[in-house]
């Protein structure tokens, strides 16, 4: 049974200890002076003089210097040094700092309280004297001795269950700044903090509601879950992850997930290990229990190893149970197939692939291998990979860039434009899409003659002639009101490309209501997909000009048990379905947004609640979700394809997409709306990714040649039927497939 040394031990008991100042090399006299010093298993404390906190484990790592403070009089304000003194804290002993402020800030009291326990601080500031005080600005400074990589933040999630059912989905659990060096690690906990505050200097530490700011120090070489789980005192914790980049291996290759289970209560207990990993359609393959009995603080590693297939997901789970504790943790793992893409592509990422996990090389691998063949937004100082690294990938790139100034000065819109055109021009983009979404409140019709007069016409006078293509802002959907009076104004003859967002809720993608029949509202039939896209290029075909027609944006969002949202099986479906559509009606490029689950001024945190986190073709952990195997089926099937016709058949429910080569057929017997019963609660329990949707199972009977007809699910799995007297009975539901040989 593994425990950890000393070194990288997660102990929670160990008692906290002064370090007597005689064997520092001190006098008795020199004694009574010297700064205090307290130490634990694992990690010391030294104060110095100035009122700084040394932090060590037998060699020197950080050392903490400053705190600053907000008010919303005196604004920010810092410490300058302080005096330590050696108190006791709940019977131990702890460093005491009383901070020493600014001239102008006087009345305001700073007071550090430093206690340790086994490879833990536990650093506490207090502020007090003022009634202004900010609280949500608090930093504190700290630096860092000889680390040999860069400071990483890391959010702290843990995996919940709704007792109403539905899927299991994450929920943040604090956050983590890693500080790495060649033989341990160190992280300051948070229960929040935001990223985007800290710097090299500072680190963001918002007090909580009782004005005090806690931040838990943890030392040791261990995993950022098992750290945060000492941090936050967790009586057990389990982590998951693959070593093999977002979980996804070669065609047929061993796939392993990886497993670290903590004791962190006081005592010894039986722990029981249980792991299953399930494929596609919930063919349970692999998993098992062990038991072992874990000493406190020690940790289990297990690794568990999974055959590939030639191409799929399983989805996995590891659950740790001791006594009444249980935690789960889940993550997935994939094969894809190589393919050899075509130079030029339709198919691309809206949002820039800004979070560069696990390093930027692996995610620019993904990007080619997955068939991207354009990044939506990408110029020097933009988050993600550089126009030189898409360039060296051989991925095209565009911009869109906004923050038009509606009725501006003369000056303020000059000034705008001439910033704007000088970075389209610098990043080499193809395209310019000119702001986003400014169609607010959608179907309004506002601003739309003020957005061509203050953003398009300005970015057209800089640009016009010099090979880049212009965009009007993508649209929020297939708004015709503000298509009109852009119109009326000005504006088609201004754009190369007319640009949408055909969003889409609990509807199938080839749902297609007229404009006649959209419904307004954060649930309305406006957000449809085939019936906006028709619309769009009936406006295309009606005002001319010959304009390319873009889908900046389009998405299958896999918010977790939401009615309005699909689960990860039908978000697989409905991806595939999507992109045939798109080039069903002529579509010249479509953005999937986004790459991954995450919002660019929170990576990597989790929030059940909140839309915008689940747009990724990757999960919050990076891992694949099975709408990237769908993302990269329907890109290598359909670049090049050319679209012939829709099929007809005398079961009128069964549809069909001809293309040149091959066919995708579908039904709707089971009708257009996804999660139909649900009621007026927006929850709604999804079912798991494995779980068939489509209950209805229909039988047709085709022409077809050769052998056999072969058939490609959404996510890439091949099967053949036989093909007798040149005819093939296929088995057809609601999920689209591809089929090959059909006459």
């Amino acid at each position: 049974m593994p425990e950890i040394s000393r070194r990288n031990a997660l102990q929670i008991a160990g008692a906290a200890a002064i370090t007597p100042a005689a064997t520092l090399g001190a006098t008795p006299a020199q004694a009574s002076a010297a700064p205090p010093v307290i130490e634990a298993d694992g990690i010391r404390l030294a104060a110095q003089a100035d009122g700084s906190i040394l932090v060590g484990d037998g060699a020197d790592r950080i050392k903490l210097t400053h705190f600053m403070i907000k008010d919303s009089v005196l604004g920010q304000q810092r410490t300058f040094g302080g005096t330590p003194s050696l108190v006791t804290v709940d019977g131990r002993p702890a460093i005491q700092v009383d901070y020493v402020m600014s001239a102008s800030a006087q009345a305001v009291k700073v007071r550090g309280t430093f206690t340790v326990a086994a490879r833990r601080a536990r650093l506490r500031w207090e502020v007090s004297g003022s009634t202004t005080l900010t609280p949500t600005g608090y930093m504190f400074a700290r630096t860092l001795l000889a680390p040999s990589a860069p400071e990483r933040y890391v959010p702290a999630t843990k995996w919940a269950r709704d007792p109403r059912g539905g899927v299991p989905y994450e929920v943040n659990d604090g956050a983590l700044y890693q500080e790495t060096w060649s033989d341990t690690q160190a992280y300051f906990r948070l229960a929040k903090t935001t990223p985007a505050f800290t710097n090299a200097s500072w680190i963001h530490a918002p007090a909580g509601a009782d004005g005090v700011t806690d931040v838990e120090l943890v030392l040791g070489a261990m995993r950022p879950a098992a750290a945060n789980a000492l941090g936050a005192g967790a009586p057990l914790s389990v982590d998951v992850w693959s070593e093999q980049p977002f979980g996804l291996y070669d065609s047929a290759a061993p796939m392993a997930i990886k497993a670290q289970v903590v004791n962190g209560a006081a005592g010894s207990r039986p722990v029981r290990l249980t792991w299953w990993a399930r494929d596609f359609d919930g063919r349970q393959v692999g998993g098992g229990t062990l038991d072992r009995t874990l000493a406190p603080g020690a940790v289990w590693d297990e690794t568990f190893t999974v055959a590939g297939a030639p191409q799929g997901i399983v989805f996995t789970e590891v659950r740790a149970v001791a006594g009444t504790d249980e935690v789960f943790a889940r993550t997935n793992l994939a094969t894809l197939k190589e393919h050899a893409y075509r130079p030029e592509g339709r198919f691309g990422i809206a949002n820039y692939t800004w979070m560069l996990v696990p390093d930027k090389e692996s995610v620019g691998r993904l990007m080619t291998r997955i068939g991207v063949k354009t990044v939506r937004i990408a110029y020097d100082g933009a988050p993600g990979l550089s126009p030189a690294e898409l360039d060296a990938l051989g991925i095209p790139h565009n911009v869109q860039l906004g923050g038009v100034i509606f009725n501006g000065t003369a000056e303020q819109i000059t000034k705008w434009a001439d910033e704007k055109a000088a970075i389209a021009r610098a990043s080499g983009a193809r395209y310019f899409e000119v702001a986003n979404e400014l169609n607010q409140p959608w179907m309004s019709g506002q601003k739309a003659a003020e957005y061509v007069r203050d953003g398009l016409k300005p970015i057209y006078d800089r640009l016009h002639g010099s090979g880049i293509k212009l965009m009007n802002c993508g649209l929020g959907g297939m708004d015709v009101n503000w298509t009109a009076n852009f119109h009326k104004a000005g504006g088609w003859p201004l754009i190369d490309v007319f640009a949408f967002h055909p969003g889409r809720g609990n509807f199938t993608p080839d749902y297609a209501p007229p404009p006649s029949e959209w419904q307004q509202g954060e649930n309305g039939t406006y957000w449809n997909f085939l019936g906006a896209l028709r619309e769009a290029r009936r406006t295309l075909d009606e005002h001319g000009g010959g304009k390319e027609l873009w889908l900046t944006e389009a998405y299958a969002c896999t918010r977790p048990n939401r009615w309005w949202n699909d689960n990860h099986r039908q978000a697989a479906e409905n991806t595939l379905l999507t992109l045939a559509l798109a080039v069903s009606e002529g579509v010249d490029g479509v953005n999937w947004y986004q790459p991954h689950d995450s919002t660019i001024h929170h990576p990597q945190e989790a929030d059940p609640n909140n839309p915008e986190y689940h747009f990724g073709l990757l999960n919050r952990d990076t891992s694949v979700k099975a709408a990237l195997l769908a993302y990269a089926t329907a890109t290598r099937t359909l670049e090049g394809a050319r679209f012939t016709e829709w099929m007809t058949f005398k079961n009128q429910q069964v549809k069909g997409l001809r293309f040149d080569g091959f066919a995708i057929l579908w039904t709707r017997e089971d009708g257009y709306l996804l999660n139909a019963d649900h009621g007026a609660d927006p929850w709604y329990p999804h079912t798991e990714a494995w779980v068939d949707n489509w209950p209805t199972k229909t039988r047709v009977t085709l022409a077809a040649k050769g052998a056999y007809v072969r058939v490609v699910d959404c996510i890439g799995r091949e099967t053949r039927v036989p093909v007798k007297n040149g005819r093939v009975t296929l088995t057809l539901d609601g999920a689209p497939r591809i089929y090959y040989g059909l006459c």
